[in-house]
């Protein structure tokens, strides 16, 4: 993924998904990370788009389909 799409905020999301209650689908994650204050609304559209549909067993499977 180009280093410019990447989202501005990554590593607060990053850090935030360490504590999602997992397994967790898609619409969960994207739940969690709509919740979050410091993160910009492009940041989230960005992580909606590009977080692949599935069911994430933990932050380190959430990083990976993000290729973070």
């Amino acid at each position: 993924m180009d280093e410019m799409n990447m989202p501005k905020q990554k590593a607060a999301m990053v850090a935030h998904m360490d504590h999602v209650d997992y397994p967790a689908s898609k619409q969960n994650l994207v739940e969690a990370c709509n919740k979050m204050s410091g993160i910009s609304d492009e940041d989230k559209k960005w992580f909606m788009e590009n977080l692949p549909e599935g069911s994430y067993d933990n932050a380190d499977d959430v990083k990976t389909a993000l290729s973070m």
